[in-house]
This record gives C-alpha cells, structure tokens and sequence, in this order.
C-alpha cells in the first residue's frame, strides 16, 4: 500500500506503473485534487488508467499541514500488506495521521516513510514530536537526496536510509535529433515557480552580461511582476519570453526548443533545493543543464551538467555558453546516462529492494542450508601482532579480511603470510571507522558477517556451527558463541540493552533485576547480511566501545532480535589489545554517554548520569581497598563528564 499526496499528477504515478511491472501488487492511495508547478491538478482528469488507484479527499493544501479523509484510508488499512510505503514527510500531519489509523485498525505491516527534507530544521511542538515518533517506528526510509538521509537518520531513523532519485519517463522525454546551435543565439530556458530563491533575476543578470542569451522562462507565481519589470528595466523584452504556466502536456515540446536549460536557485534559511526534477526530464530530452550548487542540484546535475556558484551571474553566462557549444555533445551523453538512472524503472527496482529489506526476517527460512549464505570475518587490528595471529590462524581457510588502524608493515606481513586479505585506512577511526571500511570493499558481498576481536580465538567449526545457529532463525540479526578467557572463566556475553530505568536499579543494587530485550557482545559476534542491509554499518562517533551495543539496539528498532549460542565456544582475552586501563575506561564510559544520548536524548542522559554518579559515591562509602578507589574514580568521571573526560585524555596524548 503507497500513500502519496504527489501521485495527484499522473506522470509521478510512473513508480506504481513499474513497481507492478516488476510483479509487486500496489495499492496506491492519492489526493484528489493537489497543486502542482503552480497549477491544480485533479486526479479523476488525468488517470492515466489506473485502476488500482483510489482518489482521496484532503483538507488543507500545506504539504506538512493537509489531512485526508480517513474513511477510505481506514477501509484500505483493514486489508494485509507486506509493505505500507507512506510517501510524505515524517514531520507531516498526513503521515501522523496514516500511523494512528494503522494503529487503531491493529495493522502490523513494515512502515516506509519519504523524506527530502536537506535542512536540518527544529520544528515546533507538535511537529517535532510527530517526526521522531514517526521515524523511531519506520522499518525503511527512502530519501531523494543523500543529505536528507542523514538528516533522517541523525533525528532517529534506527536503520540506513536509502537515497533513491525522483523518477522520470524516458519515452516522455525522448530526446529529438541533435541540432547544431546557432552561433548567434543561445535559447536557455527555466522552468518551474517564478518565486525569488529560484534564481530568475540571476539568469536576467546572466542575460544582461552575455547578449548571445535568449530565454524562455516558464512558471507562475508572487514574483512574475518584480522579474517583468526587471527585464523592462535591464532592456531584455527583446530576448525574454514570458511563456506563463505550461500544461504538463506540453513540457517535453517546450524542452525542445532549448539549447540549454538553466536552474539557478538560490539557497535561503529555510528553504533549498531538494532534487531538480526538471534537471534531470531536460537531460532526458538530451538538453544540457547548467544549475546552481543550491542543495542537492550537485547530486543530481554534477557530473552530467555543470554547476556553478548559486547567485553568480558572470559564472552562469559562461557556463551556459559552453554547454551549448564546445561542451554540447559530452553533456548530452552523460545527461542521457544520468536519466537513465532516474527512469521510473531504476526507480522502482531501488523501491523493490527497500522492500525487501524490510520484508526479509518475515520469510520463514527454508532450512539451514550455508551453501546459501557465505560468510565472511572481519578483524579490526590495532598493533599486537601475537595476539593476531592467534586469532587468524584457525580460520585462516575462509574468507578473512583485516583492517589495520595501526597501519603496521608487521600487520601487513603477517596478513600476507597467512593468505588473508589486508586493508590499511590510513588513520585510527576506532573500531567503528574499521568496520565500516571491510562492509565498504566486501570480500564476498552479500555475506554474514563474523566480527572477530584480534584477542578472541575460534575455530572454523565453530564459526560453522555459529552460523547454522544464524541461518536456522529468520529474526536473527546477531549471534555470538559463549566465551571464556585463557583460564576457563565464562564471560556473560547475552545482556539486556541499556536505558534510564535499568541505569537506576543498577544504581540501588538491583541490576540482577533487569528484563528485557538483550544484545550480544560485539568481541566474536555474526552479523546476518540481510540486517546489515538494512540497519547500515556502525556508528563512528563509537570510537571504542558500545559500537555494537548501538548497531544492535537500531537493530531491535527495526524489528530484528539477538541471541548467545551456548553451545559453541570462543576464547577471549577481554582488552588484549589495551595496554591502558586508564584510557580503555575513559573510552567505556565516554561511549556509555553517546549511546544514552542518541538513543533517550539528553534529559535521558541527564538520568542515567544522576543514576550513575549516586551509586558510585555509594559504592566509595561501603567498599574498600582498590573497588573503593574504583568507585571513586568513577564518581569523578561521572561528576565531569565522561565525554569531557575522553577529550582531555585524549588531548593530553597528542600535546
């Protein structure tokens, strides 16, 4: 089920055309009536045939602000799906809206929410609350630029949001013949709301430099009389057509007279370009672009068109004139080859394996067969080369990848010797950073994933059995075997995840009574490939520490569950690797603070830290000897900060 207010304009229900073509049964939800590009668009004139499409009522005409009418999204939300696709804002009303009724008609499918939101804006109350809540709760994110991702996934989105373009109809936009420009006159065209940040008085001023420019400027909007009088003014009515609001029928003839299309917006406080979809039906209909480096137009235009600094106008003739002329064949070509990866059948293979991802720990395992699901180790080192090639050694046979972030010619030869894989990062990004740089160049993609401390030894059998345990369970994110060190001591490696509560009875002695939800321990740990797809890599704002604990929690979020495997057993000599104990604790609990603020903010933080420094200084006054001194030292890093504290060490080392 996709519920899309945009889906109002026929040719943007190009994503629902190839889903189905691509054999996935959509119901698609849309506005009756909406305003697109400055006109009204109804719904009911422009079909397009699709049956499968129910038009909705809505009230209000804000895209943050509208509401539908719930009855048919109630009738629609009494059906199963394997996917609810709910294309608007997090922060939106509507999308508020669709997640209260789904909860009210007791609706358990994955939720898949739509941002392009590239600001990192506070909103209000209720706004801000709607928004987290709504992200907190999604199982996948699709982002049409990449900043709005991160931005997604920065405000509480637990997995990897996907950045997946705007579609576009390559038989819409068919390219004409080339035609050699003439060597008299550029015709450079814009399209879209005539409103000041899209940047017409720019190209004016480009007009005024450059007289080889003519333009043809289509659009409505507030400020169609300021650019009149402007090219009144600067002596332009010769060479400026003011064209009005094009029909959508007629948009791919009007790219048909330009030598060169032009997007020159400007960024304001609260407002940047999100995509450029005309950027991208221009390159289609093989017309050069030249844009601005407003928001995300160097996403979609570098590369294929040119860009030059938003407000510059001297930059802008000049670009436009090479673009049209010695730049002209190269820029269409790679203008069709950007295109071509924004067709609504790109776009709807990227929306297939969204689904996918959301979809997969729901399909029942058809036994446990590894020929299956390849496995791949991955070591993050950092100096020690004994305690490495104890860890190498037994599983020296499978696919083994090393990242040293102590860029050691030692480590470099030993990985050689032992026939396993070396990459140098060329830094020390912590563990996090390291991990990241194996999932990044995957020896075997597609694979699990084993994560094995350079101090932690296990066997290849083991890693064997480790994995049936993985395979056998569909849920599934993680898995870990039991643990010992070198003189037989079990290690708790199962533990429930971290929060305010469980920080305030370990706080009154009482951690013993902790429940719930729990991860694994991150020094010999399994991955399942299909989490990784969709939670994404770790944190490296984890420098050492708590990594896993983050990964696994989003994890959790998503859906996915953890488990020991007692039944197969590992070594681990528990900061083999350190030789600080000093540091090592500063990273712990500066790693502790992180997580509590990412994951319960930082009134959640301020709790745990009260909890944490409480029970500390009562430790100090009933203990004695060295667990007194701990105590005490651990008040004190509670007192100041343990973040505070990792900086000053850490500053310390480098003066």
């Amino acid at each position: 089920m996709r519920v899309s207010h945009s889906a109002a304009v026929a040719e943007w229900r190009g994503r629902e055309r190839a889903l189905r073509a691509l054999g996935i049964d959509v119901k698609l939800m849309s506005a009756r009536r909406w305003h697109a590009g400055g006109a009204e668009t109804d719904f009911a004139a422009r079909a397009g045939g699709d049956d499968q499409a129910t038009p909705v009522d809505t009230w209000g005409r804000h895209p943050a602000l509208f509401l539908y009418d719930p009855r048919p999204l109630w009738r629609a939300l009494g059906e199963k799906y394997d996917v609810i696709d709910l294309h608007e804002e997090p922060f939106a009303l509507a999308t508020a809206e669709v997640l209260l009724l789904r909860w009210l008609r007791r609706n358990r499918a994955p939720v898949v929410l739509y941002t392009a939101q590239n600001l990192d804006k506070r909103y209000p109350p209720p706004f801000r609350w709607l928004e987290r809540h709504a992200l907190r709760r999604a199982s996948g994110v699709s982002a049409c630029n990449s900043a709005a991702a991160r931005i997604a996934e920065r405000k509480g989105f637990a997995g990897r949001a996907r950045v997946i373009p705007l579609g576009v109809d390559l038989d819409r936009y068919a390219p004409t013949p080339e035609v050699p420009p003439s060597k008299d006159d550029v015709v450079v065209g814009f399209l879209g709301r005539l409103v000041a940040e899209k940047g017409v008085e720019v190209l004016l001023r480009a007009a005024a430099i450059e007289p080889r420019l003519r333009l043809r400027i289509a659009g409505a909007g507030p400020a169609q009389r300021d650019f009149e009088v402007a090219i009144a003014t600067r002596g332009l009515a010769e060479r400026v057509e003011m064209l009005g609001p094009l029909d959508p029928e007629d948009v791919p003839a009007f790219y048909s007279t330009l030598d060169v299309l032009a997007v020159p917006s400007i960024p304001r406080a609260g407002w940047t370009e999100q995509f450029g979809r005309v950027a991208v039906e221009a390159m289609a209909s093989g017309v050069p672009v030249v844009s601005s480096d407003a928001g995300a137009l160097p996403d979609v235009v570098g590369g294929a068109g040119l860009v030059v600094p938003a407000g510059d106008a001297a930059a802008l003739a000049t670009a436009v004139v090479e673009a049209a002329t010695t730049r002209r064949t190269e820029l269409r070509e790679a203008g069709f080859s950007r295109a071509a990866e924004c067709s609504w059948d790109a776009v709807a293979r990227d929306y297939a394996r969204l689904y996918q991802s959301v979809t997969s720990r729901r399909v029942a395992p058809k036994g446990s067969d590894l020929r299956r699901r390849p496995l791949e180790i991955v070591v993050v080192a950092y100096g020690a080369p004994t305690l490495l090639r104890r860890a190498l050694e037994p599983v020296r046979e499978l696919p083994v990848t090393v990242v040293d972030n102590s860029s050691l010619p030692e480590i470099a030869a030993l990985c050689k010797e032992l026939g396993v894989r070396y990459l140098d990062p060329g830094r020390n990004g912590g563990f996090a950073a390291g991990v990241n740089v194996a999932l990044d160049d995957r020896l075997v993609p597609g694979a699990d994933v084993l994560l094995l401390n350079p101090d932690a030894v296990i066997t290849a059998d083991a890693c064997t059995a480790l994995h049936e345990a993985l395979a056998g369970d569909p849920g599934l994110a993680s898995v870990g075997p039991a643990q010992s060190d070198g003189r037989g001591h079990r290690a708790r490696v199962e533990w429930p995840f971290p929060s305010p509560r469980k920080a305030w009875l370990e706080a009154v002695g009482l951690g013993r009574l902790q429940r719930g939800a729990t991860y694994v321990i991150g020094s010999v740990l399994l991955l399942r490939a299909e989490a990784l797809d969709q939670v994404g890599g770790f944190d490296e704002r984890f420098f050492l520490y708590a990594e896993e604990t983050d990964w696994a929690y989003r994890a959790h979020l998503l859906g996915w569950r953890h488990r020991e495997v007692p039944s197969v057993r590992a070594l681990h000599a528990s900061g083999g690797t350190s030789t600080d104990p000093r540091r090592r604790e500063a990273h712990f609990f500066a790693s502790q603070e992180r997580y509590y603020r990412k994951h319960f903010g930082a009134r959640g933080w301020r709790s745990v830290r009260a909890a944490a420094w409480l029970g500390a200084l009562a430790r100090s006054v009933l203990l004695r000897d060295d667990r007194r001194t701990v105590a005490l030292r651990r008040a004190a890093i509670y007192r100041r900060g343990p973040v505070q504290v990792e900086a000053q060490l850490d500053a310390t080392s480098v003066s």
